[in-house]
């Protein structure tokens, strides 16, 4: 069993954030672009977008570390309700990214554990996510104690059509 550690992340970080974001998403995501993910990579990943986020108090960013080596990274919600769900006590599990090279080895697993205790610890209901539906990521979290609950579709036009379409999944606690 690997050595996984979830520590913290904040703004001192926010180079080290980048980097594994760039490097995780390049290594599952780049398909589905037009433009090889050029776009949503400096949408979402950029300096200013991340010291964004990293500066909102509802969003809680997590490094992911195995056996001491940076593998990815956790974006979580605190306090985002579901749409059409009368649960107010959610939290939406926004990103789990991992690189390639540490995906199939139980860490995605225990980043989920990480985010249900996380959750309890703030008295939340229910978990809930996006994800692509064209992704293998659906059944890891349907093995991992989340339910489809609906469908999204992403309007990005630099995304390839055929990949816009994502699940809604949630999980009660």
């Amino acid at each position: 069993m690997n050595n996984t550690r979830i520590t913290p992340c904040t703004l001192e970080d926010i180079h080290t954030l980048q980097d594994i974001a760039i490097n995780s998403y390049g290594d599952h995501y780049l398909y589905l672009w037009y433009d090889g993910g050029m776009w949503y990579i400096d949408k979402s990943f950029s300096e200013a977008s991340l010291k964004k986020e990293l500066e909102d108090p509802n969003a809680a960013f997590f490094l992911i570390y195995s056996d001491e080596e940076l593998v990815g990274f956790l974006k979580l919600n605190i306090d985002k309700a579901l749409e059409g769900e009368e649960v107010a006590d959610s939290l939406e599990l926004e990103r789990i990214y991992l690189t390639k090279a540490a995906s199939g080895k139980g860490i995605g697993r225990q980043v989920v554990d990480f985010t249900v205790a996380f959750a309890k610890e703030r008295n939340k209901r229910m978990i809930w996510l996006k994800a692509m539906d064209s992704s293998k990521s659906v059944d890891f979290y349907e093995q991992n104690g989340f339910q489809k609950c609906g469908t999204y579709r992403l309007d990005f036009e630099a995304m390839k059509p055929e990949y816009r379409g994502m699940y809604v999944l949630k999980r009660e606690l």
